[in-house]
């Protein structure tokens, strides 16, 4: 029987690979639901390289497989090996292939850097409550909050298509140990979670107040770092409504694992209520701090806010109280 050539199954063995290979980095399920405009574009790049990997690991494994029962030890074989002392077009061919391959996806990585708007930040506006904090901003911390100050930044900015172009919501986010302050300067509302309409072209300005931390939305597959002293941008859409968790990626003390939040993208009908709602409840909320004097209430009043939260009754503060 005539052999079959062994260039005709290896033609078989990239087929084959190829093809499954792309079936897999195609219809993977690895990545969580695609709620911004750039996430697309990240899950590209991912499913390509997710893609080689596969190739790579079928065409290794499966390499080492055929030589193992290939080239086993037959019973009674107690021969050498055949001596090989190289060959150079393998070599060349293993260290000019994943050369390329390499260089493609910087290239291809660059380009999806690109259009996220990675190139984009350098100098943008910002509100002057974002930027009293950075050494040598004294200046800017006089403006109003209304006012806007320029500040290099560095981080995801403007896309090529929105390049030039004001964002339609910006919100300034701190980060502390441990938790995500969200301060709006359009409204004056500050928030423990992010609200944004769905649609919308959103600029995060970070900061940090203490140590790093790490803003990231796996859903938004945008991660920036938040830095004490330098200010730092992201700026995406939001194409799905929902709420979709927010961590703090970079480690920055003990209750690191507990710096969690959440973004809710709201229609933009919803958001607009969220908004009137927020405002008017802070406006009432400082209108009771302004209207009580402090001097007009008893020890146990002042103190019943404070230990309220620590779980003491009023009837137990009243006994502490006339104790003392």
């Amino acid at each position: 029987m005539q052999q079959v050539p062994v260039s005709l199954w290896t033609l078989v063995a990239g087929i084959v690979v190829t093809a499954i290979s792309i079936w897999i980095g195609q219809n993977h399920t690895l990545m969580p639901v695609q709620a911004s405009l750039q996430a697309p574009l990240v899950d590209g790049f991912f499913s390509v390289m997710f893609t080689i990997a596969i190739a790579l690991f079928l065409v290794v494994e499966g390499t080492i497989v055929v030589f193992l029962i290939q080239f086993r030890r037959r019973p009674g074989d107690d021969t050498d090996g055949v001596s090989i002392e190289g060959n150079l077009p393998l070599e060349v061919f293993w260290t000019a292939i994943p050369t390329v391959i390499v260089l493609l996806l910087g290239i291809y990585s660059v380009d999806v850097f690109n259009r996220m708007g990675g190139f984009e930040p350098a100098g943008h506006p910002h509100s002057a409550a974002h930027v009293a904090h950075i050494p040598g901003s004294a200046i800017a911390a006089t403006l109003s909050d209304t006012e806007a100050t320029i500040a290099p930044t560095i981080g995801i900015g403007a896309s090529p298509q929105t390049l030039n172009k004001p964002a339609d919501l910006v919100v300034d986010v701190k980060g502390i140990q441990y938790a995500w302050i969200f301060n709006y300067p359009d409204s004056g509302i500050t928030s423990g979670e992010l609200h944004i309409p769905v649609g919308a072209d959103v600029q995060l300005n970070l900061s940090a107040q203490d140590v790093i931390h790490s803003f990231w939305v796996p859903n938004f597959r945008l991660k920036q770092d938040a830095l004490p002293g330098i200010p730092t941008e992201l700026r995406f859409v939001a194409t799905k409504p929902g709420t979709y968790p927010v961590v703090c990626a970079e480690l920055c003390g003990g209750y690191h694992g507990s710096m969690r939040t959440q973004v809710i993208v709201h229609t933009p009908e919803e958001y607009n209520s969220w908004r009137t709602e927020n405002q008017i409840a802070q406006q009432q909320n400082l209108n009771q701090v302004v209207a009580i004097n402090p001097a007009d209430l008893s020890k146990s009043e002042f103190l019943a806010p404070h230990t309220h939260d620590m779980g003491i009754s009023a009837a137990t503060l009243e006994s502490l109280v006339i104790s003392h």
